[in-house]
């Protein structure tokens, strides 16, 4: 639970006779208006309870009647009362888009590009509408960055073209990031400052301190970050951006349990356009409304979730996910 205590308030009614007398929440408020802070209520096996008691775990047992029911179980209810801070770190991530995109967004028509000898976007084809989270799948993953390089301007297509509507602004998120630190001998104050209009360093400190690098930390050296550290960078540049397009190459690689959940809720709540990759299911089950999957020459495009996309895939497919 990450917290050291949890309070189970024993007693109320003697029996499950008398409880059907009365209803759940009036006995949460019966028990609130004594200054329980009542949460919710079960009945718990007498057994169930004694057992808990000698297995040493960290649980405290406060009878309020101290009656057991003539069926051998209890009412109990779960109070958490001064919980401890939690030990769980979480950075705080939002992104808020300057400005609405309009009715044109991007437009990909027929992409070729061959790396080295083997053509790794082959005819690729499709249109993003505003307001739409694309995650793009499949088992070819320099299909997928090629394709966001390509997008981003980054690299030149061998045939094809793509066009963004001329009210869009992106943020790119690459899959490798270190020419942003490699050899950038500035502190994490100075290194954001490039990306920002802002100019007081409290400012500067203040956006980093939301993504966990507080006090002294904001003064590390970029060259010397984690992987951790830097994804946590790099998403903090991409807030400060305003973009109302964000595309994210394999953002939840070198995070944590913590970091992971947190880009999860801020891209939930994003309200414009999304272009991604990740192999974290739940990740893009939980952020994507359409499906793109680029194999190839092959495009698969399905508007809903990943477990929908999913359903109409045969087993030999599943194992390339």
């Amino acid at each position: 639970m990450n917290f050291k205590k949890i309070v189970v308030l024993m007693g109320g009614p003697s029996s499950e006779a008398e409880i059907s007398r009365l209803t759940g929440t009036a006995i949460l408020n019966a028990l609130q208006e004594k200054g329980y802070n009542a949460v919710g209520m079960e009945f718990v096996p007498k057994t169930l309870v004694e057992d808990i008691k000698k297995s040493g775990c960290d649980i405290v047992f406060n009878a309020v009647h101290g009656k057991y029911g003539e069926d051998g179980r209890i009412a109990a209810v779960l109070e958490m009362i001064d919980m401890p801070v939690s030990s769980r770190r979480f950075p705080y991530v939002d992104f808020k888009p300057d400005r609405e995109c309009g009715n044109d967004l991007l437009r990909v028509d027929h992409l070729t590009k061959t790396i080295g000898d083997r053509k790794v976007l082959d005819d690729v084809s499709f249109v993003i509408h505003p307001r739409e989270k694309v995650a793009f799948v499949g088992s070819d993953v320099v299909a997928k960055t090629t394709l966001f390089k390509i997008i981003m301007g980054e690299l030149e297509p061998d045939e094809g073209s793509f066009k963004w509507g001329v009210t869009t602004s992106q943020s790119y998120f690459p899959s490798d990031n270190s020419k942003y630190f490699d050899g950038v001998e500035l502190t994490l104050v100075d290194w954001l400052r490039q990306y920002t209009t802002y100019t007081l360093e409290a400012d500067i400190r203040g956006w980093l301190g939301r993504m966990l690098f507080s006090g002294e930390e904001a003064l590390k050296m970029a060259n010397v970050l984690s992987g951790g550290e830097r994804v946590r960078c790099m998403l903090c540049k991409m807030m400060l951006s305003g973009a109302n397009v964000l595309i994210l190459d394999e953002p939840t690689n070198h995070l944590d349990l913590e970091s992971i959940t947190a880009l999860n809720d801020g891209l939930i709540r994003y309200p414009e356009t999304i272009l991604f990759t990740s192999h974290d299911h739940q990740f893009v089950q939980t952020v994507a409304n359409r499906i793109i999957e680029i194999s190839g020459n092959r495009v698969i495009d399905r508007m809903g979730t990943y477990d929908e996309f999913l359903e109409n895939v045969n087993e030999d497919q599943l194992k390339k996910y």
